[in-house]
């Protein structure tokens, strides 16, 4: 293992495993890892060597501890470059794994919050060791998480569990994560490699142009769910308000200092 490769690329027949490797950052999502994410799924794509697609980490205390805003790309290939000045890493990387062919699987071995929790969502299928802890803290920090996150989550977890997962901040643990819908499955750690393999090759022995072709139907079903342009607008403006308040500041320092918030609603 390359211990300064940030993602670990690895092909087993026609299943293909991506492992974030940031085990000093608990593998925080940089716009370096992001963008490798990208590429490396769109290789695959072009490819059609891989059928089924897993994600995971190299670390198995965390497979995310979400997005890595300190993070400064430092080693960006002029293609990777590129990709950056035009995109949002995180937002290129969520649609990526969200519209990727075929099948993918978040194997989370670790712990998983923020980002890292929505890109799991954005995977067909989560498979969770049974003691890993996940959770959604935007409202504990003072943001409003982006629409198009919100929605990933409102297609998976329904309305009403979503409102429950972003508005309370909890973290949830063991068989909660289960039952709220945040994983599809739990696993002893001892077991749950096997378990996720077992089913990604279950599925990469399936018809190519059926997996294709029914995830691509289900993806656009989500659709329905996107707001229209003027709904849009008023939800990045409530994003960008919560993003320069007094209470974004108070809730970081809270989190570095390990206290409970005093926010103001400025």
């Amino acid at each position: 293992m390359d211990e300064g490769q940030e993602l670990i690329i690895e092909r087993d027949g026609y299943v293909g495993t991506l492992k974030f490797n940031r085990p000093r950052k608990r593998n925080a999502l940089s716009p370096d890892l992001l963008i490798r994410v990208h590429l490396a799924l769109k290789e695959w794509e072009r490819s059609g060597e891989v059928r089924v697609a897993v994600i995971t980490s190299a670390d198995d205390r965390a497979f995310c501890s979400g997005y890595d805003i300190l993070a400064i790309p430092t080693e960006m290939t002029p293609e990777m470059q590129e990709l950056a000045r035009k995109h949002n890493p995180l937002e290129l990387a969520l649609s990526t794994v969200k519209n990727f062919a075929y099948p993918t699987i978040a194997m989370l071995n670790g712990y998983a919050f923020g980002a890292g929790l929505n890109l799991a969502i954005c995977c067909d299928t989560r498979i969770g060791a049974d003691d890993i802890r996940v959770g959604m803290p935007p409202a504990r920090l003072g943001l409003v998480y982006h629409p198009e996150g919100l929605r990933q989550f409102v297609e998976v977890l329904g309305m009403a569990r979503t409102r429950e997962v972003f508005l309370s901040g909890r973290t949830y643990q063991g068989a909660e994560v289960r039952e709220m819908g945040l994983v599809d499955r739990l696993a002893s750690r001892a077991e749950l490699r096997q378990v996720t393999y077992a089913l990604a090759g279950e599925i990469a022995d399936n018809a190519p142009l059926s997996l294709k072709g029914t995830k691509r139907i289900l993806n656009l079903l989500g659709e329905n769910l996107r707001l229209g342009g003027e709904q849009l607008r008023e939800a990045e403006t409530l994003v960008v308000e919560a993003f320069n308040s007094e209470d974004l500041k108070e809730g970081q320092a809270a989190f570095l200092e390990k206290r409970k918030p005093r926010f103001t609603g400025k």
